[in-house]
């Protein structure tokens, strides 16, 4: 348990970043499920729309620093070569 009042106030605002953050995190996963579902519909301008709103969100979430810039790189890049795939 924290023993100084700024301990105290440090703890009180771990648990709220930490629920904002979970929070952009889920925001994250959902938008890369939507891209792949949108890729397993099988309709490319459906999905070509849906993974350009997923790449703003996912690199808004990698400008916040809650996932690292290479990890939302590879996400974007998987999802653009899925997308890429279901034309050829």
């Amino acid at each position: 348990m924290a023993n100084t009042a700024q301990a105290r106030k440090r703890a009180r605002q771990a648990v709220k970043q930490n629920a904002h953050n979970s929070s952009q995190r889920s925001t994250l996963r959902t938008a890369i499920k939507a891209v792949r579902k949108a890729i397993l519909a099988g309709d490319k301008a459906a999905a070509s729309a849906v993974f350009q709103a997923s790449v703003s969100t996912i690199d808004r979430i990698a400008d916040k620093k809650i996932i690292h810039k290479n990890k939302a790189a590879r996400h974007k890049s998987r999802l653009a070569a899925a997308l890429k795939a279901l034309s050829a």
